[in-house]
């Protein structure tokens, strides 16, 4: 289907994609154009086979080194340690592909998490679908904030402008309307149509959908676009740089090995192995596989929980957050918007509507008599019913009816205006009679820089506009004969008692001129009243403020509404400290930019902020050397979130290019939900932490062991093959369970993690020569021991060999936690941890026991008898740990 869709008039496309703008597409002639045209994707990166993973794993310098001391083994006719180096290196690469096939899996669920919606019209009625299942033929219905999800003929639209920066280069946007335009014109110049990868960012239109997938114009430049490779996290670049220091040590080490070998007289070939195992020993060769586990694991635990992760660096940015700027409206609190008072500012009488949510069940009650208002009364109130006009008429929402799918109320839309729609039914309005009665026939959709939406009607053959908005832009625009300083204290009383407050109004005998938009009603506008709605906090959110406190994260409001709604709902919730500041967008654009940074720390409350001054609240809070999290849902957001260390996206409420600039997506626009994400990106962080303290701990116990028997003369304590199938095999079957450890119950309670903390820091570095020690006195003790009792080598060596394996299996257990002793978690909690274990003592029994293996291993069977007692020794490095644990327990205990 090629046409040149721009030329040609949107009568003519709607023919030839056999559509129509009131029905759309029916649902059979939907299954036939997605076998036709297939689905509305770009290409995918290629899925890689389990073939070409296997062999990602020998790209690696430690594969090289291993390949290397094999073909010299060969050579120097050791033939049997140079095949189980090469089984070894086999092994882990299996290993390492079935880790790195689950962390593919992983990113590809997050990928299918973070599919995006699009509105058609099908069977006549409006739809949201999956932006994949859209076809050619489709009727779009599009606003501002929503992204383009296919190429589109415009057939209405209201002053529309696009964002096409992704697609043409042009850094302004672009005003798009529905006429003709030559058939040569550029892509840049083709204003009637719709491209993918594009953005709404005013206005709204209709638009019938012309290609799809890769026949759109970005699905053609896809290999240009499309980003197959998930950059690198600075995590991940921190552990690549300290393993390029690491290779280095463990190529020293192999020449100071054969070194001492050599000079105590150890033939060459044995000494040779030793030192490529003790090379091997010091590289965490499992690291970097564990760390994109880690990462991908902690993805899965927050998409169970409502959190939809867009970029990986996000998971390990989230433990260092420090603050939290967080919206009011359905963040905080429930987003269950309901009218609860009005203002009439002709009368100066204050009303109150009865009811919750969007049942329109209520009365209308005058606060000072208590009297309630009978809808005859409503009817003759000229003032009310102009209010019922302008909430059924300037408002783009739908409010629903019951129905045999839902038995309750619902809406499309904000829920700002659907609650005015329940209000208008309330006081006996109709507004769907009344949106047929008086058709739209222009309008200035809301704007988060005005504050404000206004549309035209023609009401009883006279043009008429209304509108509604924040109540002090509004009154700007008010006639001179409105009493400003009487309705901003009524409004100043609402916004007192947390109400969010809207003024509404109407210019008679008028029309709007999109060019000069709001100015033009200058000094025109006919005040009517105020409107006080109410927004409850959400129950749980004042738990995560205090889990927030308690960790170290500062949580600020940020919010459109007053000052004083702001203030009154951050003090309940325990936002606002006695201390802290509340300042509105016009007291912030009096503060430079070093007053700002200077008194950010004590501000809890911003009001009435535009989207360019979120840029500022950030840009302040990091000159302090805060990590911040933002939350938004607005187009204009969208810098806020890219700006921001996190940026959280609302899944609910969030349009679709809030979504694509953060990094997180919460979907349920819960702020409870962001704080379990903190949460999550913690234990991860501590996960890391405690996989790295497992194997940098266990390589210095092998490395210490040999060294202390060299220079003290003794043989080697170990096989080669031997510390090779500790580190690649019997290590391995643990180092991914470990990051599997579930919360310990104090995440939230430490500080934040410092984002350049780094990977081995000084709590790390203060535990490992206990361990070390610990490890190493049971290890070469009983290697001593044994030898002077003049036990055979091979006996000995396979004694050491199991002491030294059992102690890893103790430090595991170590590792759990810093301060918690090992028995007061159960193995059952991480069950993952619990099989690794079952295996690792599994493998080790056939090391020992199976004779193909132990010929190859250089192992001896262990009387029964033996084992209790070399297990009781190599666990000395847990009661060590055990106690130092009951040290720091007993002194925190001692500080509180």
């Amino acid at each position: 289907m090629s046409h040149q869709w721009h030329h040609i008039s949107f009568e003519e496309t709607l023919e030839k994609l056999k559509t129509n703008r009131e029905n759309g597409l029916n649902s059979s002639k939907v299954v036939l154009l997605q076998q036709e045209h297939g689905s509305n994707t770009l290409p995918q990166p290629k899925k890689r086979s389990f073939f070409s993973i296997i062999l990602h794993q020998f790209l690696s310098p430690l594969i090289y080194l291993l390949i290397v001391a094999a073909t010299i083994s060969f050579a120097i006719g050791d033939k049997k340690d140079a095949a189980v180096i090469l089984v070894v290196v086999f092994l882990n690469a299996i290993i390492g592909a079935i880790q790195e096939g689950r962390a593919e899996q992983s990113l590809a669920a997050l990928r299918k998490l973070s599919k995006i919606k699009a509105r058609v019209i099908r069977d006549g009625e409006e739809v949201e679908i999956e932006s994949s299942e859209i076809v050619p033929g489709d009727i779009l219905t599009i606003g501002a904030g929503d992204a383009v999800v296919a190429d589109a003929r415009i057939v209405e639209a209201s002053n529309l402008t696009v964002a096409e920066a992704a697609l043409t280069g042009e850094s302004m946007p672009v005003t798009k309307s529905s006429p003709t335009v030559p058939a040569n014109a550029s892509l840049a110049d083709r204003h009637n149509m719709l491209y993918a990868g594009t953005y709404i960012t005013s206005g709204r239109a209709v638009a019938a959908v012309t290609a799809i997938g890769q026949k759109n114009e970005i699905g053609k430049i896809a290999h240009l676009t499309t980003e197959t490779i998930q950059p690198k996290t600075q995590l991940e670049q921190r552990i690549a740089h300290f393993g390029r220091y690491i290779v280095l040590a463990s190529v020293a080490i192999f020449f100071l090995v054969i070194g001492f070998g050599l000079y105590h007289g150890i033939a060459f070939n044995e000494i040779f192995m030793i030192a490529v195992s003790q090379m091997v020993s010091l590289v965490p060769e499992g690291l970097p596989v564990a760390l994109t586990i880690a990462l991908a694991v902690g993805v899965q635990r927050m998409a169970r929980k409502g959190t939809v992760v867009r970029r990986l660096s996000a998971v390990e940015t989230l433990g260092s957050i420090t603050v939290i700027c967080t919206d009011k409206t359905g963040t905080l609190t429930k987003n269950e918007m309901t009218v609860v008072e009005l203002f009439l500012a002709q009368e100066e009488s204050e009303l109150e509507l009865t009811g919750v949510g969007y049942n329109p069940d209520g009365d209308l009650i005058e606060k000072k008599s208590r009297t309630k208002i009978e809808r005859d009364q409503i009817k003759q109130n000229k003032v009310l019913k102009k209010i019922i006009e302008a909430s059924s008429l300037c408002n783009d929402s739908q409010l629903l009816e019951p129905n045999e799918d839902n038995i309750n109320w619902s809406h499309l839309g904000d829920p700002t205006e659907v609650a005015l729609l329940t209000m208008a039914l309330k006081l006996g309005g109709d507004p769907a009679g009344l949106r047929k009665k008086y058709h739209r026939v222009a309008d200035l959709p809301f704007d988060s820089d005005t504050k404000m939406m206004a549309t035209q009607h023609l009401v009883d053959g006279q043009s008429v506009v209304y509108i509604k908005g924040a109540p002090e832009v509004l009154l700007d625009l008010c006639t001179p004969g409105c009493d400003h300083e009487r309705i901003k204290l009524a409004g100043r009383d609402m916004a007192d008692r947390s109400l969010r407050v809207l003024g509404v109004g109407f210019i008679p005998n008028t029309h709007i001129d999109g060019e000069k938009g709001f100015e033009f009603f200058r000094g025109k506008v006919e005040f009517l009243g105020l409107i006080g709605e109410l927004d409850p906090p959400r129950e749980e959110v004042k738990d995560s403020i205090r889990d927030c406190l308690a960790a170290g994260i500062k949580p600020v409001m940020v919010t459109g509404d007053h000052k004083a709604t702001g203030l009154s709902i951050a003090k309940s919730l325990g936002i606002s400290l006695p201390d802290d500041l509340a300042l509105d967008g016009q007291e912030l654009d009096q503060l430079n930019d070093l007053e700002l940074a200077q008194k950010i720390d004590h501000i809890s409350v911003f009001a009435r902020v535009h989207p360019a001054q979120k840029l500022r609240i950030i840009q302040a809070f990091q000159s302090r050397g805060h990590i911040v999290a933002m939350t938004g849902d607005g187009v204009n957001d969208a810098p806020a979130l890219v700006k921001a260390n996190v940026g959280v996206a609302m899944g609910i409420t969030g349009t679709e290019v809030a979504k694509e600039a953060a990094k997180i997506v919460i979907t349920d626009d819960n702020f409870a939900t962001i704080v379990a994400a903190i949460a999550e990106g913690r234990l991860v962080y501590q996960n890391i932490k405690k996989l790295v303290l497992f194997l940098f701990v266990t390589s210095l116990d092998e490395v210490a062991v040999l060294f202390l028997a060299l220079i003290m003369g003794y043989p080697p304590p170990l096989a080669a093959v031997q510390i090779l199938w500790i580190n690649l095999v019997s290590e391995g079957a643990l180092t991914v369970n470990l990051i599997m450890e579930p919360f310990e119950g104090s995440e939230m309670r430490r500080s934040p993690v410092p984002v350049n903390e780094p990977l081995i820091d000084r709590a790390l570095i203060l535990r490992m020569p206990l361990m070390v020690l610990a490890s190493v006195t049971s290890t070469f003790g009983w290697f001593f021991y044994r030898t002077s009792l003049g036990i055979p080598a091979d006996q000995v060596q396979t004694e050491t060999f199991t002491v030294l394996v059992v102690s890893q299996w103790c430090n595991v257990l170590n590792c759990r936690s810093a301060i918690r002793s090992a028995f007061s978690r159960s193995l059952f909690s991480n069950p993952w941890l619990l099989g690794g274990l079952i295996l690792a003592n599994l493998m080790h029994l056939l090391v020992i026991y199976w004779a193909p293996l132990a010929k190859f291993f250089h192992t001896v069977p262990i009387a029964p008898e033996q084992f209790l007692l070399i297990g009781g020794v190599a666990t000395l490095v847990l009661w060590v740990e055990e106690i130092r644990k009951y040290l720091v327990r007993r002194k925190l205990t001692h500080a509180h």
